[in-house]
């Protein structure tokens, strides 16, 4: 591990002298790559130095207490030496966090879907809710949303929603909401008062860019109609919505939300890019399918991975045996505390598979 550290610290002190150079800043795309190398280190260098630094001061305490000292002044030292060592510890543990491989996605921008399952209207009223509740995190870490495509039902729901999330890192913090979501309530819909058991699935996909999906126009079928908006009316009565269908996959995309055509085919191939970027991701996921065992999990589709309880103000994550009983906070976008513990359990059990195969 230490080599590996050794040899960050050296490219980090290069890039630096690189990114300084009059003649690198005279070549802006050579220049601009650097920084972004350099960037992409200066965490974990910094936190090396700060442990180097750690390590040298316990040798130094160390020895003081070799010397014959004032007791007072002893304990003194002593104490500042449990201090360091437990610092060096927790120094340790980020290294190696940081060290893990990352997922080459993390910093892409993401195209959520979110489809009403089993439940009627009371599940695209929870898919309406799950679409809010996004939104408001979005909100709150400066991201910028925009629904690529949707079919809203009449009450205020959805029986299908796709947007984007733009902003710094958004797949790495989304990546675990892929699954089903299960949502336990009274329906606004229900005379009786009886709890409803309700679902709505979610799908993260990480926006894929053109060089990385590479699609045959021939492969294509794309049609155009009439769009349509909720009950049936006719949002418009030109011919600007966009079906696309991917003929050898089988993957169709539509979209309707936009009042021109142009806008709506390339809304529409965005999502086809991400899709097939997904489904070539999880058909390698599934050649790795023991290693992927053990962890959190990020696209099965058919787990259930959260329960959303309103009578008794509670939300649960499955995967990692997390409860709060704060959901009316989650709800208004307060995701932070599930998605940080959704990002340690999975470090923690990347970290067993590196210390397993050492």
């Amino acid at each position: 591990m230490f080599d590996k550290l050794d040899q960050l610290e050296e490219k980090y002190e290069e890039l630096s002298r690189l990114i300084s150079d009059p003649e690198v800043i005279a070549d802006t795309q050579r220049w601009q790559g650097y920084v972004k190398a350099h960037a992409e280190i200066e965490e974990i260098v910094q936190v090396y130095r700060e442990y180097k630094k750690t390590v040298k001061e316990i040798e130094d305490a160390e020895r003081m207490l070799d010397e014959k000292l004032d007791p007072d002044f002893r304990e003194l030292v002593q104490s500042e030496l449990h201090d360091l060592k437990e610092r060096r510890e927790e120094l340790e543990a980020k290294l190696k966090i940081l060290l893990l491989p990352k997922d080459p996605n993390d910093e892409k921008n993401v195209i959520m879907e979110i489809r009403a399952g089993a439940g009627g209207e009371e599940a695209a009223l929870f898919a309406g809710d799950l679409f809010r509740m996004y939104s408001k995190y979005a909100d709150r870490m400066g991201w910028k949303v925009e629904i690529m495509d949707s079919h809203p039902t009449d009450l205020g729901g959805f029986k299908e929603v796709i947007f984007t999330i733009e902003g710094k890192g958004v797949y790495s913090r989304m990546k675990f909401e892929s699954g089903v979501h299960r949502v336990q309530r009274v329906p606004t819909t229900e005379s009786g008062g009886r709890i409803h058991t309700s679902t709505a699935t979610v799908a993260v996909l990480p926006e894929a860019e053109e060089v990385e999906v590479e699609i045959n126009p021939n492969d294509l079928r794309i049609d155009v109609f009439c769009s349509s908006g909720a009950g049936g009316q006719h949002v418009n009565k030109t011919e600007s919505a966009v079906r696309i269908t991917h003929i050898p996959t089988g993957i169709v995309v539509t979209c309707q939300d936009e009042k021109s055509q142009h806008k709506n085919k390339e809304r529409a191939m965005k999502i086809l890019r991400a899709r097939l970027l997904d489904k070539a991701r999880q058909e390698q996921e599934a050649e790795l399918a023991s290693a992927r065992k053990s962890q959190v999990g990020t696209g099965d589709r058919s787990e259930r991975i959260r329960t959303y309880n309103f009578p008794q103000n509670r939300v649960t994550d499955h995967r990692i045996g997390l409860t709060l009983h704060r959901l009316d906070a989650v709800l208004e976008g307060d995701l932070d505390e599930i998605i940080d513990a959704l990002i340690t359990n999975d470090q923690a059990e990347r970290l067993k598979q590196v210390d397993g195969n050492a």
